[in-house]
Formats: structure tokens, sequence, C-alpha cells
């Protein structure tokens, strides 16, 4: 029975990580200031750069992503209404879908930042990540329409899968600043202002099509994560 107990344990944390990594990575893909600023110091200063502004922004993401949870975690028993929890979800996957549009239709180099070449330290460039990105709370938005339909981080987990899908979380953002420094600064001489563009709408795109397939799957009762 132990045994059995410790594999039910295992797949519960690894179930969080997968979780946890999932939003992580979803909050961080759209090319909003941040994105740009990563893009941006990857081709003018070097990877390295375009990396640690990356970190500043996904420190920023699990703040926003505890105030959320815990957040949510009031709501406990609001949540594990049947009717609630279902209109929670197709609000949630509204949301996204705005949310998709928002990013397919925006221009990610209308609020850049100029970057000089001058190359400043390491921690001034992650702090400028982190205060960008804090300075968007819309962001909270987003995590409640990730963690509603996921039931992210609820009050009778343990400590240690909270503790677990939080960290997923900034090792899911952090996933995807090294992804897309890498695809930069492999594709530095023929990466611009189009390609930055070209990535925002894919993503828009594919944020739009997930969120209307959910939303599609959870009205007609093929989904449901109660």
């Amino acid at each position: 029975m132990d045994g059995i107990n410790e594999m039910l344990s295992q797949i519960t944390v690894l179930e969080m990580v997968v979780k946890g990594l999932i939003i992580g990575i979803v909050a961080s893909a759209p090319m909003g200031p941040v994105g740009v600023l990563c893009v941006q110091r990857t081709l003018n200063k070097g990877r390295a750069y375009g990396l640690i502004t990356g970190l500043g922004a996904a420190m920023s993401d699990i703040l926003y992503a505890l105030l959320t949870g815990y957040g949510l975690s009031f709501l406990y028993d609001f949540v594990h209404n049947g009717t609630a929890v279902y209109w929670m979800q197709l609000i949630g996957a509204t949301i996204m879908f705005i949310f998709g549009v928002h990013t397919y239709r925006s221009n990610p180099m209308q609020n850049a930042r100029n970057v000089s070449r001058n190359k400043s330290s390491l921690l001034r460039n992650c702090i400028t990540g982190f205060f960008i990105t804090l300075s968007n709370p819309m962001i909270i938005l987003l995590f409640m329409a990730l963690f509603t339909p996921f039931k992210f981080v609820l009050p009778e987990q343990t400590l240690l899968n909270q503790f677990v899908g939080y960290f997923s979380i900034f090792c899911g953002a952090m996933m995807w600043w090294a992804f897309i420094t890498y695809v930069v600064n492999k594709l530095r001489r023929r990466f611009d202002v189009r390609g930055i563009c070209i990535i925002n709408k894919v993503i828009g795109a594919a944020v739009m099509i997930g969120s209307f397939a959910g939303a599609i799957l959870i009205a007609t009762g093929v989904v449901s994560l109660h």
C-alpha cells in the first residue's frame, strides 16, 4: 500500500511539473515589450544578455503567478462548484482567445525601447527585464485563464507540490527564453523586425486556435476538468 501511495504521489508531482512547464511557456511566449527587448539584446550584445533579460521577466512572472494562485485558493469552494467550474473554464478560454487576437494584431516593436550597443552589466539587464514585465499587471488575467482549466495549485495539495508547480512555471519560462535566444543567435544575420512580427503572429494564431478548440470541447462536454 505504501508503494502505491508513493507511486501516486510521484504521478501527482509529475503532473504539476508538466502543467507548470506548459503555463510558463505559454505565459512567456507572446512577444511583448520584454520579448522584443530580449531579441534586441541578443542581436546587439549577445545571447547571454538576452537570456538574462528573460531571467528577469521569469522572476516577475513568478510573482504574478503566486498572487494569482493564492488569490484563487480563497475561491476554493467556489471553484469546486460544477456550474461555476464550467463557466470559469469558458471564461478562461475566452480570455485566452482575446489574448491571442491581441497578440496576433499587436506590433511588438511599437513599445520596444531603443537598446544601446554599450554592454551594460548583466545585473542591470536582468533588473530591466524584471520591471518591464512587472509593469504589466494584466499578466494576472493570463495566469487566471491558465490556472482555472488546469486546476493548478489548490489548497489540498502539499507544499512540495505547490513548490514544484511554481518552480516548473519558472523553468517553463526559462525554457522559452533559452529557445528564443538560441534561435535569434543562430539566425542573427537573417533576423529582423519582420522575423519578430512573424513569431508574434504564429504565437497569436496558435493561442487563438487552441483556446477556440478548448472552448468547443468544454461547451460540448467532451472535456471537463472538474
